[in-house]
Parts: C-alpha cells; structure tokens; sequence
C-alpha cells in the first residue's frame, strides 16, 4: 500500500486509497475475530460497521521550540479499529502499560493499526486500546490519513458470552456507541469507557 501517492495526486488516488483501507479493515476485522474462535459473528460485525474518513496535517514546530512539541493530545481511539498511514515524518508515540511514552517508527510504505474503545468493549477488554499522541520535532510537516472503522449509530455493543467466564468477569455492561460517543464529547478523559459502560 503507497501512502505516499496519496499525498501526491489528486482526489483518484484518494478513492483507491480509501477503498484498499476499507477492505483492509474487513481483512483485519476478520482476522481478529478468527484469532479468537469468534469467525461466526464477523458478518454481523460487518454489516453493523460504517467508516469515517480524516486527512491530518500537523505543522513543524516554530524554531523557538523546535523539539518535542505537541502535535496530538494524547488519546485512546473512540471506534473499533483505526487504520492509519503516514508520509515520511514521524511523531507518533504511543503509551506503554508501564507508563512510559515510546515512539513508534512506522515503515515506509506501512500503515498502523489502532483497537478503539468499542473493540476493547465488545471483547472484554482482552484487547487493548492503546493511548497515543503525536510529537513533532523539525522543520517538516507530518501529513496522515486515517480510516476509522465504527459501529453504525444504533448498534448496541454487548460483550459475547463466549469472552466471559471465571478468569475473565464482565468488564463493560452493553450500551450504545452513538450515545457513548456523545458522552465522551461532553465529559473528555482518559477514562470515559471505564465511567460510561464499566460494570
């Protein structure tokens, strides 16, 4: 995948670009459930996901505070799955379960792939969603693009039983992503899943 002529070419390259990331999405999505015995629900998983679409642009730092310098708060992704690509600037950084902040070198050529919220909900917490930000440093601009991968604004997202027993209790009660979404956008924390849906 050449993220790269995304950023060259106009609104075509866009379209195949946007249309590769959305197959990946369902290859991904897909792969997941298999790893987990769970391919019987990826149709309903399918068919209940609709996407959105960001062009990112962040800014090289001023020559004052040429290092180091915030590009991205810190955050978890809200959706289920994130599939983002890069042009050769890198920045992104993500938060280790130790607490130390580490910075990811993304290839050439490669995209990342993020676990939101309502992924982490529906298994159970046995993925994670890890927390990242961007960190800009030089004198150039970090372009990016990012598919984001989300329930449909009626889905309700409901644990399955079959990630529930004695070693792994019932983390997150069912709830609307539409609604949970919303509180989010009013009531912004790193601990908005765990507030709004945590049992």
């Amino acid at each position: 995948m050449f993220c790269f002529v995304l950023f060259c070419h106009g609104s075509e390259a866009m379209k195949s670009m946007t249309s590769k990331m959305m197959e990946l999405n369902l290859i991904i999505l897909r792969m997941i459930l298999e790893s987990f015995g769970l391919g019987d629900h990826y149709e309903s998983q399918a068919q209940n996901t609709t996407s959105a679409f960001r062009f990112m642009k962040y800014k090289a730092p001023p020559p004052s505070n040429i290092n180091n310098a915030l590009g991205l708060v810190p955050h978890t992704d809200k959706n289920t799955l994130t599939i983002l690509c890069q042009n050769d600037v890198q920045g992104l950084e993500i938060l280790t379960k130790q607490g130390k902040w580490v910075e990811v070198m993304v290839p050439k050529e490669a995209v990342m792939v993020f676990v939101g919220d309502a992924l982490k909900a529906w298994s159970n917490g046995r993925l994670h969603a890890v927390t990242h930000r961007v960190m800009m440093s030089g004198d150039k601009e970090r372009y990016s693009y990012a598919l984001f991968a989300l329930p449909k604004e009626e889905v309700v997202i409901e644990v399955p039983q079959e990630f529930i027993d004695k070693e792994h209790p019932l983390l997150y009660k069912p709830f609307n992503f539409a609604e949970y979404f919303t509180y989010f956008t009013s009531n912004i924390g790193e601990d908005a899943l765990e507030l709004y849906a945590g049992v």
